[in-house]
């Protein structure tokens, strides 16, 4: 049984489209994200990262083969070059498989296994979008 994503605001269920991705999941341009979903209860985190100013990347790994025949769910944290946060978010369901793609990609090219990361305001609330045109 796949482990259960908490549910979410309607406001707050991430963005995201295959459709800006072509064949093997690589992102159509470099002007690609994906925003995560589940951002609202860590509001006070964001806003700390936010006035750090500090550069942001991903702090997740790819699902072990337990993990995706679950279809589990992708918690993100973020690091921010000396530390780890806590949880900011989650991968949108159904799109687990794009940020599985990227970490992969960024491997085998001998990168970080890290994705950037942008924390912008929307409605009035911070959003985590992952930078997903970037790990071209």
């Amino acid at each position: 049984m796949a482990p259960e994503m908490p549910a979410f605001d309607r406001n707050d269920l991430g963005k995201g489209s295959f459709g800006q991705y072509k064949w093997g999941l690589a992102p159509n341009n470099a002007r690609v994200r994906l925003r995560l979903a589940g951002s609202n209860p860590h509001q006070e985190t964001l806003s700390e990262l936010l006035a750090s100013g500090d550069e942001l990347e991903t702090a997740i790994t790819r699902r072990n083969q337990q993990q995706d025949a679950e279809d589990a769910p992708i918690e993100v944290r973020l690091f921010t070059g000396s530390r780890v946060t806590g949880p900011v978010g989650w991968v949108p369901r159904g799109l687990e498989a794009i940020v599985d793609e990227a970490l992969s990609r960024l491997d085998m090219a001998g990168k970080r296994t890290r994705i950037p990361v942008d924390i912008i305001r929307k409605g009035g609330l911070l959003r985590v979008e992952l930078l997903m045109g970037e790990t071209l």
